[in-house]
């Protein structure tokens, strides 16, 4: 058993929430396995290991969190892990479960209700399951009313299968939804002008891991429709998956980057900027890779230094 196991691990749906009227449910696609020096960089072991234990290859257990809004017009998913496309080297390697069909299905949500799917970036442990490969060879998509977005850096970059970093891009993922026409492809411009994806939901560059990283911002007012602003009914709620740039709590000091981001210089600057507006303005941040704590708030502690303030996950 990895020293992380915990009892709750088996539970298909990791954390519940209300932003305003938005209902928040968090799936999982199960938990896979990293080395640990891979996710936290130049930070020495005996430093990180207080926050993630390693087991006896070095590996650190990682959730793949997929977060459902309900906005009451639409039912948006964000993220949706590894998914079952993995060869069986890779599985062996991972030890990934293909566990979000099952875990949508225990939070009473089916795969025809999804009407919008946000990939964050393209990496295959966040949009696995974009698409469904099935015994005969072909691919298809997982959530078929759905409109997907991603950007176009990221299609531009996995398609270049450059040696640092293409064994993260997976084509099947993402091809055969732009080829349909069913994926929109957004752009640094298209985003600056209009980040809305739909009403309470708009996307935000935060470049380090990838160029093109994005987080999803989820903003809504109890009483009132979603988007950015305050009413006489009451303040605006935000929540923000902010993906791999903050990847778990155990990484919210900006300078534990990993040894997978692309530009880690740019990726502490771009938390910083994130800190400065997720602590003041108590947005709930939602984080993709944490299993044990997929959501909280952040505070500073009693030196100055960014750590979650637990939420209380599911009985």
């Amino acid at each position: 058993m990895h020293p992380a196991a915990k009892p709750s691990d088996s539970d298909l749906v990791r954390a519940r929430a209300t932003v305003g009227d938005f209902e928040l449910t968090v799936c999982t696609d199960g938990v896979y396995y990293l080395d640990g020096g891979a996710m936290f960089g130049v930070v020495p072991k005996p430093m990180w290991e207080k926050r993630a234990p390693a087991d006896e290859q070095n590996r650190i257990q990682l959730g793949l969190n997929s977060v459902i809004v309900r906005t009451g017009r639409h039912t948006v998913m964000i993220e949706n892990g590894i998914g079952n496309k993995q060869s069986e080297k890779m599985k062996q390697i991972h030890g990934n479960q293909e566990l979000l069909p099952l875990s949508l299905a225990a939070a009473g949500i089916r795969p025809e209700e999804i009407d919008v799917v946000i990939n964050t970036h393209l990496h295959f442990d966040h949009c696995g399951w974009n698409t469904t490969l099935h015994p005969d060879g072909s691919v298809t998509p997982t959530f078929p009313n759905a409109r997907y977005f991603a950007h176009r850096g990221e299609v531009e970059h996995g398609h270049l299968q450059l040696d640092r970093d293409r064994i993260s891009y997976l084509s099947p993922n993402y091809d055969p939804l732009i080829e349909s026409g069913q994926m929109t492809l957004l752009d640094n411009e298209s985003i600056r002008k209009n980040p809305e994806i739909v009403p309470g939901i708009s996307v935000e560059l935060f470049p380090g891991h990838t160029a093109q990283l994005m987080a999803v911002h989820i903003e809504s007012r109890a009483g009132g429709s979603g988007g950015r602003g305050q009413s006489a009914s009451g303040a605006t709620e935000c929540a923000c998956y902010i993906s791999d740039l903050v990847p778990t709590a155990a990484h919210l000091d900006p300078t534990w980057v990993m040894g997978y981001d692309l530009d880690p210089i740019t990726c502490i600057d771009q938390r910083k900027r994130f800190l400065k507006s997720a602590i003041p303005q108590k947005w709930l941040v939602l984080f993709t890779h944490d299993h044990q704590n997929p959501m909280g708030r952040v505070v500073l502690n009693e030196k100055g230094k960014p750590v979650l303030q637990p939420r209380q996950l599911p009985e």
